[in-house]
């Protein structure tokens, strides 16, 4: 896990064990989308399927490795007197050609974002109007204002693979790609209990 500052808040960025990828993956192949697990309806994407994971699948399949993480990405951001790191909830986003992310924000402190599968030649850009798009399928952080030395956003290209941790109020939008394929992640929130 390493962290750094694009501007104001500290972001932190680690990688997945192929492990948890291939669990996780295999879960979501394997699900079936009904009411009691379809999360799209409480959350702010232009999503179609988004699934919610079960708190026993999660701690028993996820939240040890998340956990490893957020630890050192608090630790490398000298916060102090940590009791406790509760996973408040986790879902997986299948991102789909010209379904995006409108700019939100998360509940809890703490947030994140893993990579599971990028689809080959997602940053491809189609001509519009003379101009090239240079965000197809990537994330962007939201932050104040653009000033003399201070740029506003920060833009991350995901590979597959990469963890991704930041504050809950950071804002962030993830746009659309326009290639068949699918940009599969997981989003979670956290709550960090102190001594």
């Amino acid at each position: 896990m390493k962290t750094f500052r694009a501007f104001g808040p500290t972001l932190g960025k680690g990688r997945l064990s192929k492990k948890i990828i291939r669990v996780i993956n295999d879960q979501v192949d394997k699900t079936i989308i009904s009411k009691k697990n379809d999360y799209s309806a409480n959350l702010a994407s232009q999503i179609k399927s988004e699934i919610k994971f079960s708190n026993s699948f999660i701690k028993k399949n996820i939240s040890k490795e998340l956990i490893k993480n957020i630890k050192d990405y608090l630790k490398r951001s000298e916060v102090k007197n940590i009791k406790e790191i509760k996973i408040i909830n986790l879902w997986v986003v299948r991102q789909l050609k010209n379904e995006y992310n409108p700019i939100h924000y998360h509940g809890g402190e703490l947030s994140g974002v893993g990579y599971l599968k990028i689809p080959k030649n997602m940053n491809l850009n189609k001509m519009v109007k003379n101009k090239k798009i240079k965000t197809n399928g990537t994330i962007d952080f939201i932050n104040g204002q653009r000033s003399f030395l201070s740029k506003s956003i920060y833009n991350l290209n995901p590979r597959l693979g990469d963890l991704v941790l930041f504050p809950n109020y950071l804002m962030h939008t993830a746009y659309p790609f326009n290639i068949d394929g699918e940009r599969r992640s997981f989003s979670f929130n956290v709550k960090v209990i102190y001594k």
